[in-house]
């Protein structure tokens, strides 16, 4: 069976790719009802209503984020990255979606524009990431019995605690503005130095009402992945990420409509 989106040959994946495409070109048609700056190392939640559009934007120069989903009214739904990364592929760029878990399994966010070259690096590497996950203070406990809260899932459970959501909420995300892949002979994660620019962005519509997270890495821009060789902190490699979301022109969204999970059988019956 196939599970990725062939462009050649979507079947039952097929979207209207003008839609999107219509969005991201014409911008004098949208208006913009929140923007909001997220400091280095910390979190950010914000509700997002279906039909609107959201960006992430690199204000200062490179910077990695990580971005969690959940429908806004129940979390129960939320992005499952496994299930997108094999529908989409590794990586993200326009025209990709995130996908819902089980038993929801429909399109959360489409993204509708990106500024990001989707050229691999010379060692394969390519932007926004579905192979890896955030940082975690259990890891650093479990590698060197070191207590460290400066990690992305500390940041986005602090985030979404306000919406009475804890760490069981929090789960793998798409690191934004990240370069990844997978080394050709062993297969080991490999991660290179983000390649974004003051200016930059990843925008995404929203498919169904939403609560988004992000953290902004508290690497930075992974120039010094591992806090140095000698343990230095990498604080001159962290910059903050902008938010921005835009209503959009009634008229754009005509003919669109929110997307339902597929209907089956109860799984509990033989």
């Amino acid at each position: 069976m196939r599970l990725y989106r062939d462009p050649d040959n979507p079947g039952r994946l097929a979207f209207d790719e003008g839609f999107y495409r219509r969005i991201a070109a014409e911008t004098g048609r949208r208006r913009q009802v929140l923007h909001h700056v997220v400091p280095i190392r910390s979190g950010y939640a914000w509700p997002l209503r279906a039909g609107q559009v959201v960006r992430l934007v690199a204000v200062e120069g490179p910077q990695v984020c990580d971005l969690n989903l959940w429908n806004l009214d129940n979390p129960r739904e939320r992005f499952w990255a496994a299930r997108s990364r094999q529908i989409q592929g590794a990586h993200v760029t326009a025209l990709d979606r995130l996908w819902s878990c089980l038993p929801y399994l429909r399109p959360m966010i489409t993204f509708t524009n990106d500024t990001i070259s989707t050229e691999p690096t010379a060692a394969g590497g390519r932007c926004h990431d579905l192979l890896g996950t955030r940082c975690d203070p259990y890891l650093y406990k479990l590698l060197d019995d070191r207590d460290f809260d400066v990690t992305c899932h500390n940041n986005l459970t602090r985030a979404i605690a306000p919406f009475h959501l804890t760490e069981l909420d929090v789960h793998d995300v798409l690191n934004v503005f990240q370069v990844t892949g997978l080394d050709p002979v062993h297969e080991i994660y490999f991660m290179e130095p983000s390649p974004a620019r003051k200016g930059d962005f990843l925008e995404f519509f929203a498919e169904i009402d939403l609560l988004c997270a992000i953290s902004t890495c508290p690497s930075g821009d992974l120039s010094q992945w591992g806090w140095g060789e000698d343990g230095s902190d990498p604080l001159a490699a962290c910059r903050p990420i902008g938010v921005e979301v835009y209503e959009l022109d009634g008229e754009l969204l005509e003919g669109w409509r929110r997307p339902e999970s597929p209907r089956v059988k109860s799984v509990y019956s033989a």
